[in-house]
């Protein structure tokens, strides 16, 4: 399992700027680029919990060599599962704390 790096978030970047056609595309793009990342992201995790289950059948029916295959895949199914969890409860608290704020 790979782990791609998390790129990097320019001071620039935070700071309100005016509403130009460039920074519009420049946000579309960043939200396509998001999307892509996070769809990329699910299909891993789905892979993951594909291939414990693969080879959970395998260990029951007898046709896995080694236990410690599905051992390994199923830990890192699980992790990679609760990474995700947690991962989006984060992501609520911080929609519900921005629904918070006053104008």
């Amino acid at each position: 399992m790979s782990i791609s790096p998390i790129s990097a978030v320019s001071a620039a970047s935070l700071l309100p700027t005016a509403a130009t056609e460039a920074t519009a595309t420049a946000s579309a793009d960043g939200g396509a680029a998001f999307a892509a990342q996070l769809s990329s992201a699910v299909d891993g995790l789905q892979g993951l919990q594909s291939t414990s289950s693969d080879l959970a059948i395998k260990a029951v029916t007898g046709d896995l060599s080694d236990v410690h295959d599905y051992t390994i895949a199923a830990t890192e199914a699980a992790v990679a599962l609760e990474l995700a969890a947690a991962l989006r409860n984060k992501a609520v608290e911080g929609v519900t704390e921005i629904l918070r704020i006053q104008v």
